[in-house]
């Protein structure tokens, strides 16, 4: 186990680095747990998780109002796919709400949003912009696998009708193999990263690295637990985005008891 530093108040006004602790091998069976302590910080707090869900929910009604609006409802499948991506920027938020019920420090919109404010002179706007990236990345392979398929084809009918066609199901086929290959990779790189640069004093790539460490050493437990943010996401993005007013902030806060778990403080 490599010395571990005190952590350091998520300020950005520390002059020296963070040592990272070697990650904890942790078993599926806890995946309840901390999905249980989630649920706990929501229901502790409910107004800070709808507050950074409110973002996620308006932007994927307007989106689908242009798209509709545009008659190009099959553009919205892949964004909608790539949408979730986008959620670790308010999930920021939402690891301070945890840090604060953890430690019994003050609860306020203020010095929630304070904190969440000050990140601007650390290294989440770096993650953030990495993450932006990928998401561009996403939209444009998406296009880019719709061209191949439908760009010399005339788009009549419906779009399930056009989807369920054979160009259509080989094109979802293709696009969930390269999307699943490009979701997984983002996600080992993510899933801990961000809590990380909350709670420590580090750069966003050593988070990036720390956090693919944790799940390539809990590889059973890390796949367990992105099925469930997946199947989750899935189910609060059906009724019109409003089921992720409840998922974002409850599994925002369970990661939180995640990161806790897996690089556990002194």
């Amino acid at each position: 186990m490599t010395e571990i530093q005190p952590d350091l108040p998520p300020t950005g006004l520390a002059s020296h680095p963070s040592i990272i602790p070697e990650p904890r091998s942790i078993t599926r069976a806890e995946l309840g747990q901390v999905l249980a302590a989630g649920w706990r910080d929501f229901t502790r707090a409910p107004l800070y998780g709808i507050a950074f869900s409110a973002v996620y929910v308006l932007g994927g009604l307007i989106m689908y109002a242009i798209f509709s609006a545009a008659a190009a409802e099959y553009w919205f499948i892949p964004i909608a796919v790539g949408f979730p991506i986008l959620a670790p920027f308010a999930a920021t938020g939402l690891y301070e709400v945890s840090r604060r019920l953890e430690t019994g420090e003050a609860l306020t919109p203020r010095a929630v949003f304070a904190i969440v404010f000050a990140q601007k002179d650390r290294q989440v706007p770096s993650m953030a912009m990495f993450i932006l990236l990928v998401f561009m990345f996403w939209v444009f392979i998406a296009h880019t696998i719709f061209a191949l398929f439908f760009g010399l084809t005339p788009i009549t009918g419906s779009t399930l009708s056009m989807l369920l066609s054979a160009n259509g199901l080989m094109m979802l086929l293709v696009g969930s193999a390269i999307g699943g290959i490009m979701a997984a990779l983002f996600y080992a790189l993510t899933v801990i990263s961000l809590p990380l640069l909350l709670d420590r004093e580090v750069d966003f790539i050593t988070a990036m690295i720390t956090s693919f460490g944790c799940v390539t050493r809990n590889p059973a437990a890390m796949v367990g637990w992105a099925a469930l943010i997946a199947l989750a996401l899935f189910i609060g993005m059906l009724p019109l985005f409003l089921g992720l007013f409840v998922v974002l902030p409850v599994f925002g806060h369970a990661t939180w008891h995640l990161y806790r778990r897996l690089l556990p403080a002194d």
